[in-house]
């Protein structure tokens, strides 16, 4: 008679994709804090002048600020992605050896860490972007 258990050998393998993707997700989410969050700051705390400067050094921020929805977009789909990966490998099994047990729980840890933070700076960048300017115009 068989088993209708799949063997262990199919459950996912053990990688630092999941670490990767959420170092990717928070560089794209920060993205939003730069396009939106940073000069709305300044503006707030009367430093338009900084804000000036910063945009001749650093010209992108203009591109990036014309491009607010893309720039959002992309960075969701990067969380999508991010957290769809973490959820798939959440139960994935990690080796018996106690060092590389403990290895392979820190990284799952820091990777829901740096996911977790990553959502928080997309919804303040949201926030800066969206929310706050259909709130200053009512």
């Amino acid at each position: 008679m068989r088993d209708s258990n799949p063997p262990a050998a199919q459950d996912p393998p053990i990688t630092h994709a999941s670490v990767w993707s959420s170092w990717a997700t928070l560089l794209a989410s920060s993205g939003t804090l730069i396009c939106c969050a940073l000069p709305a700051m300044l503006v707030a705390l009367g430093a338009g002048a900084a804000l000036s400067s910063l945009i001749s050094a650093v010209p992108g921020l203009v591109w990036i600020s014309e491009y607010k929805a893309q720039v959002f977009a992309f960075a969701g789909f990067m969380l999508l992605a991010s957290g769809a990966l973490q959820w798939r490998m959440r139960l994935a099994p990690c080796p018996l050896d106690p060092a590389l047990r403990n290895a392979c729980l820190r990284t799952r840890k820091t990777s829901a860490r740096l996911y977790g933070l990553s959502v928080l700076i997309y919804l303040v960048g949201g926030g800066f972007a969206f929310v706050l300017p259909g709130l200053m115009s009512a």
